[in-house]
């Protein structure tokens, strides 16, 4: 080997053990920071959960006995104040004293039923809840937390043996209408000061259905007809309910439909001629928009008279819609058209479904929800459309124009401040009530009309 091959050899040796080494301290910083980042991360979920459990169990007569027993003892060894020290210190005990009430679990079971599902609005429920101890030892006394909506109703547990069983009934106040959730249970583990608290939340949870409140519409009102057999039109078929005429006979009639006594005196076969019958169908249409009521019971106003309008339709077996506008995102409003139906299968199903409606600051105006009720809703023959006092009149007209010709159109305006009155503007027919009660009477003195 030369010279100049020796020198080569030995530079590319000391060149591939520097990358050796260069790669070497690449992949342990590569380490070092993995680790790291794993290390922060946990350190940051750990810092979290701690947080998260402090909000938890600190309760505020807590947070100001940790704010004193710090401030005080600082305050007191630095600017030597006995008072703030024997604050500081009397805090701190106190604060070491509520940790016991913390440990340990009670071995509860706690069961709740409700006594009705469905209620009407302004009428309280009872519930049951059952508290049972399974475990081995006796248990403490305590409390459990029942939440009722936005509310919260309380009551204690007395001592528990092993297996033993305690029973507690709960009166839940009058309720407005709407979807009410009960539940879940909690049991508590605290202090005597109310410094620390600590939860536990059961599964058992009940949603209670707090329908309106209706009254009894008459059946026979002004175009609420009650047609079994359906109603007919102008349009002429071979073979219904509805007899119109008797025409000369064509091929492809049906010779069933041979009238025999025509044809005996005319010496010509002649076949009988029916009008379509169609079931009337109904659609009742409730406007959702704040803007057209002036309070919250002028609305809740609406919500019955739609209830007791679709309660009367599902009871004499009529083809039902019932309708309300969606909720739409401002970003889109003007550009999307939506409406919602209810159910309308069963009386208690259509409650439920107006359980659930409320006021909308986002929606589509009355008269663009009965377009869409109208392009929906096939062979419609009865609208009835139920608002609050701040829609006018001309509003209502465009809103009926939305409805086929051959279709009655019925308004009922919700106005707590007016006296029960009927006008007719065309084909509209208006119908202003002042409270709930006026419905019925109005909707009878229309149909003796």
């Amino acid at each position: 080997m030369s010279l100049g091959d020796s020198r080569l050899t030995h530079t590319s040796a000391a060149t591939g053990g520097r990358t050796e080494a260069t790669s070497a301290r690449s992949r342990a910083i590569v380490i070092a920071a993995v680790r790291a980042s794993r290390a922060w991360t946990a350190l940051r979920a750990a810092l979290r959960a701690t947080i998260a459990w402090c909000v938890r169990t600190v309760r505020p007569a807590g947070a100001l006995a940790i704010a004193v027993s710090a401030a005080g003892l600082v305050a007191g060894v630095a600017f030597g104040w006995v008072e703030a020290v024997v604050a500081g210190a009397l805090a701190t005990a106190f604060l070491i004293l509520s940790i016991p009430f913390l440990f340990g679990t009670r071995a509860y079971e706690v069961g709740l039923a409700l006594e009705h599902e469905r209620i009407v609005a302004g009428s309280g429920v009872s519930a049951t809840v059952t508290v049972r101890n399974t475990g081995g030892r006796i248990a403490l006394p305590g409390h459990i937390d029942v939440p009722v909506g936005a509310g919260l109703v309380e009551f204690g547990v007395p001592l528990l043996r092993a297996g033993q069983n305690s029973l507690r009934t709960l009166t839940i106040p009058p309720l407005p209408r709407g979807i009410v959730r009960v539940g879940p249970a909690t049991s508590v583990r605290a202090d005597p000061l109310g410094l620390l608290r600590r939860e536990h939340a059961f599964t058992a949870v009940h949603d209670l259905y707090v329908h309106p409140r209706t009254v009894t519409v008459p059946s026979s009102s002004v175009g609420l007809i009650r047609d079994l057999d359906g109603r007919p039109t102008r349009l002429l078929v071979n073979a219904d309910m509805s007899f119109h005429a008797i025409r000369e006979y064509v091929p492809g009639d049906s010779r069933r439909e041979i009238h025999w006594k025509s044809t005996a005196k005319t010496g010509r076969l002649m076949v009988r001629q029916y009008e379509e019958s169609r079931r009337s169908r109904m659609a009742v249409v409730l406007g959702l928009s704040e803007a057209e009521y002036r309070s919250d019971d002028e609305f809740e106003m609406a919500v019955s008279a739609a209830a007791s309008l679709s309660l009367r339709a599902v009871s004499d077996a009529r083809d039902l819609d019932i309708v309300v506008g969606a909720e739409i995102p401002r970003v889109v409003r003007g550009r999307l058209r939506a409406i919602r139906h209810l159910a309308s299968g069963a009386p208690r199903i259509v409650l439920d479904g107006f359980s659930s409606v409320r006021r909308l600051s986002s929606t589509m105006a009355l008269k663009d929800v009965c377009r869409l009720t109208a392009e929906a809703a096939d062979h419609l023959s009865i609208a009835v459309l139920v608002v609050g006092s701040s829609v006018s009149l001309t509003h209502l007209r465009q809103a009926a124009l939305a409805f086929p010709a051959d279709a009655a159109v019925v308004c009922i305006v919700c106005d707590e401040r007016a006296h029960p009155r009927t006008q007719v503007a065309g084909p509209l027919t208006v119908l202003t009530i002042g409270t709930l009660d006026d419905l019925s009477g109005l909707m009878l003195r229309g149909a003796t009309s």
